[in-house]
């Protein structure tokens, strides 16, 4: 028996001596993690029930009818609505954001008549819920017909794919004719070879389909980014910045103070950039903005010419020291535009051609 109980002292004081050490705290943390998990688990699956009862008794309506009543239209409401659903204990509503588009009034009446609201007396909650549906489901519709592009390899057997590479030829360099399919002059517009269709491995279809959107829809912007790559502006550098090169690196950017990039492989990398923001969902709070229903392909273009202007801005703004830091500007610039997309007021709103009759402002 005492030797028991010594045991037990022996080994309360090592489990003692061992939460007193650093691995002791380390399991400490991971003690408080878990339980703070169990009692999110609980508040979530119980207390948040129970509140959603109460302010349904207190108020006369439910979650959904309170959103749409207290939350401006746009990504704020929209956001709030998609989770209320997502999160719902009933299967109809848990099934209504992957709703066919054909069906969504149906799923409509269905939802007003599971809550016993009634129509006639609530006719705006009906619209607001088939607006919020409209852009929920757009949104996921979005990413198959986007993933459809980018899986779809470019094939220089395919007549419609020659055709709109040739196309952005045209639209880019409208006064130089392309001397034959294969040639050096792809490298003017940024392709890596004197064969683009090697370049789209990445991308897929995605990248063509981008590029020769902004070309064409915004012909006068595309060509002038083009140009500012060939021959990029240096900008005014201040003393501050002088004062930060060492004496190396200052002969160098004297003697190359403006970097350029290859258009066409900026525009396959961008478009990289647009499909993670979109898969991501980070683009939610754009399209719910702008998009007055479902948000289609033609908004990710714009999205895309939108994140084109940006680039060409923030690199001439970053002023590299050579085409090496690309990766370190690109992460940069995702991460800003990231930040930006946080604001559920947030709109990737740009004004030019490529826009127009897009934007539901």
């Amino acid at each position: 028996m005492v030797d028991f109980f010594l045991g037990s002292s022996c080994w309360w004081w090592l489990l003692s001596a061992l939460f007193q050490s650093s691995s002791g705290r380390v399991l400490s943390f991971v003690f408080d993690r878990m339980l703070f998990q169990v009692c999110l688990y609980f508040y979530c699956k119980f207390l948040w029930r129970c509140l959603k009862f109460v302010m349904r008794k207190l108020t006369g309506r439910c979650e959904l009818q309170r959103i749409c009543y207290n939350t401006k239209p746009g990504a704020s409401r929209t956001m709030k609505i998609e989770t209320s659903l997502r999160d719902s204990k009933s299967k109809l509503l848990q099934t209504s954001v992957t709703a066919h588009p054909d069906a969504i009034e149906k799923t409509i009446e269905d939802i007003m008549e599971l809550k016993q609201i009634n129509p006639d007396i609530n006719p705006q909650l009906g619209i607001s819920l088939q607006a919020c549906l409209l852009q929920i489901v757009g949104y996921r519709n979005l990413i198959a017909d986007v993933e459809k592009l980018r899986r779809e390899p470019y094939d220089s057997d395919n007549p419609q794919h020659e055709e709109m590479l040739l196309k952005l030829w045209k639209f880019l360099k409208p006064n130089t004719p392309l001397e034959s399919r294969i040639s050096k002059q792809w490298c003017e517009i940024g392709f890596q070879g004197d064969d683009p269709k090697t370049d789209f491995r990445g991308m897929g279809l995605l990248g063509l389909y981008n590029l020769q959107y902004f070309a064409e829809r915004d012909s006068a912007a595309a060509q002038q980014v083009l140009s500012d790559s060939l021959h990029p502006k240096c900008r005014d550098i201040t003393k501050e910045e002088i004062s930060k090169f060492s004496k190396a690196e200052w002969e160098k950017k004297r003697m190359d103070k403006a970097i350029g990039y290859s258009f066409a492989i900026v525009g396959i990398n961008i478009t990289d950039l647009a499909y993670n923001l979109l898969v991501s969902g980070a683009l939610k709070t754009h399209f719910y903005n702008i998009a007055p229903e479902a948000p289609t392909l033609s908004h990710f273009q714009q999205t895309f010419c939108y994140l084109m202007h940006e680039f060409h801005k923030f690199w001439i703004e970053e002023d590299p020291m050579d085409i090496m830091e690309f990766n370190r500007v690109r992460e940069k610039f995702r991460k800003r535009i990231i930040k930006q997309l946080q604001n559920p007021d947030m709109a990737l709103c740009p004004h030019f051609a490529a826009s127009e009759g897009l934007i539901n402002m």
